[in-house]
């Protein structure tokens, strides 16, 4: 009996070493995975697409609880005043007819201060790459959901928001501009940034019910403490695998271009107008609609709080119909983006003429329809213009396309009030209406830039040059084995599908873009 102690000691300890060996094994295997460059990009485009969900979350969940809740302080602050001051003459002066402009400020101190700090957000992420950037984006985030979450009066509130559109600064910009990075090819980038806006979608427009009903069931923290765990993950998650500290190959990196020589070129300039023209129906009627339906047509709470819900689904088929057909007739871009546009306007003019809420789905539904057909055209564009005009490096460029989101949203819930208090709900609409359709034949000047677009052998032979993107040293390895039916790239020259030598044709953009800009 005294034998079998050590053993049965022994076999224990055999047991544990060969589990722990198996632990390690795994652990070792799944390191090589995610090392594996297709599995990265994937869970990158992970990370970053619910950076960008919590984010358009954070954004839209304060909707139905932070003016009720503001309005709530405000009663309370009025009752322990009248308790305190039973006797006294003085009566309590009541910030109510105050409040609609407390809540609009407070609504567009977020994209106030995003739309200031993107030019410097920008320039950051062009200096040290995407990941450092993205990891403080969602620190940022973070601590912004939990002062929500704890906040317990306006001037806290205020601080909350203002943080998010730091944090967002930097998440927002640099999680399109890493998918744009490592999505190198024309198709795959456009099918990854589609998958990203369905992501903002889906944030958007299902935070309302969400934070409405946890608002009135939990109370006010737990919508903003779901959000912080979600935060606190997504970012764990990029720590364990892009590691943005352990990799110190910076200083070989690109000098990308600086943001005002981006932001002066015409055509990045015709993107940009488009973006911002085409989120201002969005962006004005998001603060508005709820006062209309109310007295208009009696809408219920319910019906306010699921006003933008069914939109999602439009939404995402609209980057479906999208991503397939600029993958079939990839020159057309500029005609999807302006059919968008169209599509935009006509939705608007119609809201006003809706007089239950069954029939005010339908243009709300086309307006979504429409902003995803010029997003998901235009975005992939703009990755595409620093390709062939400037050093691709995508920090600066989608800090561009982040400013032109944040004038909209900085100025709808401000000036939409004012619009509709001074001239009505319908002449909002009907100015919204006509920008986009008038602004549409604006983007006929990119027709002949999407035809320049290089093909994906193409795009090879020009690494040749050098790498320019963050990533494209670690694609051209990868596709050397690929490109050994073009083992004679010098002597050939890619032709496009217009049957025209591509390098004639695009010399210029390449020459420019292998310039004294690189470090």
């Amino acid at each position: 009996m005294e034998s079998e102690g050590p053993t049965e000691s022994t076999g224990l300890a055999k047991s544990a070493a060969v589990k722990l060996s198996e632990m390690g094994e795994r652990t070792k295997q799944l390191g090589t995975a995610m090392q594996d460059p297709t599995r990265q990009r994937r869970i990158i485009l992970v990370i970053v697409c619910v950076a960008l969900l919590l984010d358009n979350m954070l954004y839209m969940v304060i909707v139905p609880i932070i003016p009720e809740y503001l309005a709530n302080l405000e009663s309370e602050q009025e009752h322990a005043y009248e308790a305190t001051h039973v006797n006294s003459s003085g009566k309590f002066k009541s910030n109510r007819d105050n409040l609609d402009v407390q809540i609009g400020v407070l609504f567009a101190s977020k994209a106030i201060l995003q739309l200031l700090v993107n030019p410097l957000s920008g320039t950051f992420i062009d200096r040290v790459g995407y990941d450092i950037p993205l990891l403080i984006g969602l620190t940022v985030m973070f601590l912004s959901t939990v002062i929500f979450a704890f906040a317990e009066n306006y001037g806290t509130l205020f601080v909350a928001r203002s943080l998010q559109g730091l944090g967002s600064a930097f998440a927002d910009t640099s999680g399109i501009a890493m998918i744009a990075d490592k999505y190198t090819e024309e198709s795959e980038r456009s099918r990854a940034l589609g998958i990203a806006l369905a992501f903002i979608s889906f944030g958007s427009l299902v935070a309302p019910p969400f934070g409405g009903v946890l608002y009135q069931f939990a109370g006010k923290r737990v919508p903003f403490i779901v959000l912080a765990c979600v935060c606190l993950v997504d970012g764990f998650l990029l720590l364990t695998v892009i590691k943005p500290f352990s990799n110190r190959t910076r200083e070989n990196m690109p000098v990308g271009t600086p943001i005002y020589r981006l932001m002066i070129d015409p055509y990045i300039a015709v993107v940009a107008g488009a973006l911002t023209v085409c989120n201002i129906p969005l962006a004005f009627l998001e603060p508005t609609i709820a006062n209309w339906m109310t007295s208009t047509m009696h809408a219920s709470e319910s019906e306010v709080g699921m006003t933008w819900l069914p939109a999602f689904f439009p939404h995402v088929l609209g980057v479906y119909i999208t991503v397939k057909l600029a993958a079939k007739y990839p020159n057309l871009q500029w005609f999807y983006g302006a059919l968008g546009m169209v599509i935009i306007g006509a939705s608007s003019c119609v809201v006003p003429a809706c007089k239950t809420f069954g029939q005010l789905m339908i243009p709300l539904c086309g307006i979504c329809f429409g902003i995803a057909l010029v997003d998901t055209a235009l975005l992939p564009t703009l990755a595409f213009l620093v390709d062939v005009r400037y050093v691709s490096v995508y920090g600066s460029v989608y800090a561009i396309a982040d400013i032109s989101y944040s004038v909209a949203y900085a100025m709808g819930p401000i000036v939409a009030g004012q619009i509709v208090h001074n001239l009505g709900f319908v002449q909002l609409n009907l100015g919204m209406g006509l920008v986009n359709v008038l602004y549409a034949p604006m983007l006929l000047l990119l027709r002949y830039v999407c035809q320049m677009k290089p093909s994906y052998s193409e795009r090879n032979v020009l690494l040749e040059e050098g790498p320019q993107g963050l990533y494209d040293t670690i694609k051209m390895e990868e596709k050397k084995s690929k490109k050994k039916g073009f083992s004679s790239a010098g002597n050939c020259v890619p032709i496009d599908e217009n049957g025209l030598d591509a390098f004639r044709e695009h010399g210029s953009y390449s020459e420019e873009s292998s310039g004294p800009e690189y470090s």
